[in-house]
């Protein structure tokens, strides 16, 4: 039996083979975003912004497309501290994590301690960068080579190798060109931000 001309079985045919172009599709752009996803050094940051309302810098940078913080960490008196450093103004913070609940979570903040987290004003989505220059750390090795703030916050500079990024979407903004900033998962849920991979 025909139906529109064409018989049943080509039907279904047709629709497994539109379902598996589909699916493809589906898959190429999940592993296309996770290709952006640093897996090198391992980030595992947790911050409970119920526990530091505002005026605490890293709460009040959620949700503000454009702004930025740096964030590193450093056990002080058997105490960690949070060393925050917002991109417009250059102001820092130390955010100490008191709590039981904040001392239980292992922080991880990619490859030397610094991860810079915020919302881009290009996508009104957060972001995290590792706090590394990639290009330093694929050329020479090691762990040394820190991003600074540039350019009233717009941008993340290395002096190591010159190299400008852009802070809203992790690109090489000098002409010497390579690879983009190294990203990590962000989230927010409205309490606890996070960033890992």
């Amino acid at each position: 039996m025909k139906i529109c001309g064409c018989r049943h079985e080509d039907k279904r045919h047709m629709s497994s083979i539109f379902l598996c172009l589909l699916l493809s599709s589906f898959i190429f752009f999940s592993c296309e975003a996770e290709s952006n996803i640093s897996h090198n050094y391992r980030c595992n940051f947790i911050f409970d912004t119920s526990l530091h309302p505002l005026p605490c810098q890293l709460t009040g940078i959620l949700g503000n497309p454009g702004h930025f913080c740096k964030v590193e960490s450093e056990f002080m008196g058997g105490v960690r501290h949070l060393k925050t450093t917002r991109n417009y103004d250059g102001s820092t913070e130390d955010v100490i994590l008191r709590t039981e609940k904040e001392s239980q979570v292992t922080l991880a903040l990619g490859a030397n301690n610094c991860i810079i987290i915020g919302t881009s004003s290009y996508e009104n989505r957060l972001i995290a960068y590792d706090g590394q220059c990639p290009n330093c750390l694929e050329e020479y090795g090691g762990t040394r080579y820190p991003l600074t703030w540039q350019n009233n916050g717009l941008q993340l500079h290395c002096t190591k190798c010159g190299r400008s990024y852009d802070v809203n979407n992790g690109v090489v903004t000098s002409d010497n060109g390579g690879k983009q900033l190294l990203n990590y998962y962000a989230a927010f849920d409205g309490t606890l931000l996070r960033a890992w991979n």
